[in-house]
């Protein structure tokens, strides 16, 4: 399944992060043919996600737990992104769509209970996520895409050998990012952890993948990942249920869309 731009990306993210395993025995891979795969896999189309997220803030103490869900529909045309409270009962229905095309600014709408939408525009993309550490950005931001990326090192995370590929964005593509570094297992093509840097070269957050899952789609995919960002703060997502045979029209990716709450049918059945 998909990251937190997919949390996003959304959550990009959104993200939430999907990456399909690759054969048993690869051999080396250059970082820009490295982040076109990787790019390629994050835009797997129309999929809708069950997720369980809970913030803790200070780290140990739960600050707050939701259940969403998810539907989401990323090509290489733009990502397109919306997140429903399911749980728990008095927050039921609270929502937030967010829009990403090639290289314009990303766009949004919140429905705020009992029956207000309000608009999110590109200036508020850096706001948190239902108080999670992570940005509406890091939903929505596919960093593969980015014009400049690097090898730059390697490193064994969770005794997994993983090559660092170094994303940067060029001219025109806008980001609250200087870079991102991502510690990628290339046998798997899986992120183990991600971390995003600001202009000043601080550490803006950090993504880890807890848990490694195999999805509907028989594909190995980060399906647990903990998040810190700046603050005292520490976010848990566990979207490892996924479906990839759905259908959307148009209209669940509106501001009046916010306001359908049901689960789409497959497109099997």
């Amino acid at each position: 399944m998909k990251t937190l731009h997919r949390l996003v990306a959304s959550v990009t993210a959104v993200s939430l992060f999907i990456f399909p395993a690759s054969a048993a025995d690869t051999p080396p891979i250059s970082a820009t043919d490295l982040a076109a795969r990787l790019s390629a896999l994050q835009q797997d189309g129309e999929s809708y996600v069950r997720l369980k997220l809970e913030v803790q803030q200070p780290a140990g103490t739960t600050k707050l737990a939701l259940q969403l869900q998810i539907k989401q529909r990323r090509t290489k045309a733009g990502t397109d992104v919306v997140y429903q409270v399911l749980w728990p009962k008095e927050r039921k229905g609270e929502g937030v769509l967010l829009r990403k095309t090639a290289n314009k600014p990303a766009t949004g709408a919140l429905l705020v209970l009992p029956d207000t939408i309000r608009p999110l525009g590109a200036s508020q993309m850096n706001e948190p996520l239902f108080g999670s550490d992570l940005s509406y950005a890091d939903v929505l931001e596919n960093f593969f895409t980015w014009e400049h990326q690097a090898i730059v090192g390697a490193e064994v995370v969770d005794r997994v050998n993983c090559q660092i590929l170094e994303s940067k964005p060029g001219k025109g593509q806008q980001s609250p990012y200087a870079s991102v570094r991502s510690w990628v297992d290339t046998r798997r093509l899986v992120p183990l952890r991600v971390e995003k840097y600001l202009a000043s070269g601080q550490l803006a957050r950090r993504i880890d993948t807890t848990k490694v899952a195999t999805d509907d789609n028989r594909r190995q995919i980060p399906a647990n990942l903990s998040v810190r960002s700046r603050n005292d703060s520490f976010s848990e997502f566990d979207g490892s249920r996924i479906k990839h045979d759905v259908n959307y029209g148009d209209h669940e990716f509106t501001p009046e869309g916010l306001k359908d709450m049901a689960v789409p049918r497959s497109t099997s059945e």
